[in-house]
């Protein structure tokens, strides 16, 4: 088969669709012949030589796709060869074929077309698991989502609004925040111009966010513990804003709040599957009742993956970036 391989650490020009060995499926895993992927900010990293895939994962990017199933291991059950599917990966989306355990496998949601269906798995895997899951955001409460405009970011505005929350965001730009209006967001805070402490804690009365989902790390820390409602969760996903950062104990025990950090992609395949069944449960629905899209900022061939990472790398786009076989 083919792969866009990453011939040595750095730019996205180090980026070439080779000739690779053809996957196998072991015992529990599917064989997908990949249809489309998405690009995301691990993809970058990965590229950059700071982000090694799990032990036993394909070394090639892409940690989502959708596609049809063309072989078994032993042991799977429920799925046929023909099925179109879509799917969370630890790696390999971006090449022809991969092997993926059964665990990890989604249906194509009633009314998406089967490269659309490739922005999904790792958004809403990301956001169910975080948000609902693990910060348990209940209706009534404020959800702040960091990079409102993102793949993430998108599909956590739909969420939260949706199930009875008010969404506030950040973004960079005032079409980025029309962007995010339309999804539902009702406070909108450019951090180019705004001051997102300010801006939430005013348009809650001075609550402020009972969760943050935060795409920054170190460098947003401080502020988001600022901005945290009493008794409010700080859900940290992403490191772009750097690893390492001063917590104040004291702020974040006198509002009786919880810092969570977790990566998907790390976790192993019993949670990952977990995590799944309760996306396909949930959000699956939604998606098939048209409540809740895949936002795609544009679809290009897999053999142009590199001007893909210079799109995301970027930040013009909105919602998701999707490469096809």
């Amino acid at each position: 088969m083919r792969a866009a391989v990453v011939t040595e650490p750095g730019g996205p020009e180090v980026l070439a669709w080779q000739e690779v060995p053809d996957p196998v499926a072991s015992a529990g895993e599917v064989l997908v012949a990949v249809t489309a992927t998405a690009v995301n900010r691990a993809d970058l990293l990965q590229r950059q030589g700071h982000y090694n895939p799990p032990a036993g994962a394909s070394p090639y990017l892409g940690l989502e796709c959708s596609g049809r199933i063309v072989a078994f291991g032993d042991g799977v059950d429920g799925w046929s060869v023909g099925d179109e599917v879509c799917a969370l990966l630890s790696g390999g989306g971006y090449a022809e074929r991969v092997a993926v355990p059964a665990g990890q496998l989604l249906p194509i949601p009633d009314g998406v077309d089967l490269v659309s269906a490739a922005a999904l798995p790792e958004v809403a895997c990301t956001v169910w698991s975080n948000v609902f899951m693990l910060a348990a955001l209940r209706p009534g409460e404020t959800l702040l989502v960091h990079g409102g405009s993102s793949g993430v970011g998108t599909m956590a505005i739909q969420l939260g609004r949706l199930l009875g929350a008010r969404v506030a965001v950040t973004a960079g730009s005032a079409e980025k925040l029309d962007r995010c209006r339309e999804l539902g967001a009702e406070i909108l805070v450019n951090y180019r111009e705004q001051d997102f402490v300010e801006e939430v804690l005013d348009a809650t009365d001075g609550r402020g966010a009972d969760v943050v989902l935060d795409n920054m790390g170190a460098k947003y820390l401080g502020r988001n513990l600022e901005v945290l409602a009493t008794n409010g969760r700080l859900a940290v996903i992403g490191m772009q804003g750097g690893t390492k950062a001063e917590l104040d104990i004291g702020l974040l025990m006198r509002k009786s709040g919880a810092l969570l950090g977790t990566l998907l992609r790390a976790r192993p395949p019993h949670e990952k599957a977990a995590i799944v069944a309760s996306t396909r449960e949930h959000v699956w629905p939604l998606v098939a009742a048209g409540d809740v899209r895949a936002v795609i900022d544009r679809v290009l061939p897999m053999e142009q993956a590199a001007e893909a990472h210079r799109v995301v790398e970027a930040g013009g786009h909105v919602g998701k970036v999707l490469l096809t076989t």
